[in-house]
């Protein structure tokens, strides 16, 4: 797996001025906020806010913005979810952006129960900041919501973390609860994936999952003018997935 250390090895710097986007948001930096900022060091023309886990080398987010946010938060304010660095929120003028890095429910689902209620959480979250202004949601979310976001639906099913009825009825609740899959928005049919594994030369094969979401608030859709998946760019086993807003 890759974090931004790792990725950095592999030209993240020159990737993110490439992208030129207004906001990037990462998930899974594997790394401290100082390193963070020492492997961010050479990148001009951004504010960065980055959020660690207590254990070192693993989780974490960050969110790098052109313009300063009005205020930053870290975590969901809930003691059992706020060690791992999973949650940065990022209110802007317009809306609230939030990146996260959702729990994996991990090999026999051992940790599916925990993933479940921090999809509950998280959601409740979003609904509360949603009454003082629209939410965008980016981030890992560890489900494949529909048998078109994987290529291998049917045996993966109820067996394989990331796509279980549980997961899918957690992503169900977001799509019932007021935020729309930006890109089923403007792309139901089109298949299209995330995430690679590095075994059995996935990527080449394009035997993935999309995994990796924006979410918006169902008030954002007339501001919301496309949304994408950017496979060509390589250095991680995700791929950069976004939204353009008008």
């Amino acid at each position: 797996m890759n974090g931004i250390r790792a990725v950095a090895k592999k030209g993240l710097v020159d990737i993110i001025k490439d992208l030129d986007a207004d906001v990037i948001c990462f998930q899974e930096t594997k790394a401290q906020d100082d390193q963070v900022a020492e492997v961010l060091e050479s990148l001009e023309g951004y504010f960065v806010h980055s959020y660690s886990a207590e254990k070192k080398g693993y989780s974490g987010t960050a969110i790098l913005s052109k313009k300063e946010p009005i205020s930053i938060s870290k975590g969901l304010g809930k003691e059992e979810h706020d060690n791992e660095g999973r949650l940065i929120t990022a209110e802007f003028e317009d809306f609230f952006l939030l990146t996260a890095y959702v729990p994996n429910s991990q090999n026999e689902l051992k940790r599916l129960d925990y993933r479940m209620q921090w999809d509950k959480d998280l959601l409740a979250y979003m609904q509360e900041l949603e009454q003082t202004k629209p939410v965008i949601l980016c981030g890992d979310l560890n489900v494949a919501h529909q048998p078109i976001d994987l290529t291998n639906p049917k045996s993966n099913f109820n067996k394989t973390a990331g796509y279980t009825e549980w997961e899918i009825g957690g992503m169900d609740n977001f799509l019932k609860g007021g935020f729309t899959d930006s890109f089923r928005y403007f792309y139901p049919n089109e298949i299209k994936y995330s995430w690679w594994s590095y075994r059995m030369n996935a990527r080449a094969r394009n035997i993935g999952w999309r995994l990796d979401y924006f979410l918006v608030s169902d008030a954002l859709l007339p501001q919301l003018k496309d949304a994408f998946i950017l496979n060509e760019v390589e250095g991680s086993d995700h791929c950069p997935v976004g939204v353009l807003l008008g």
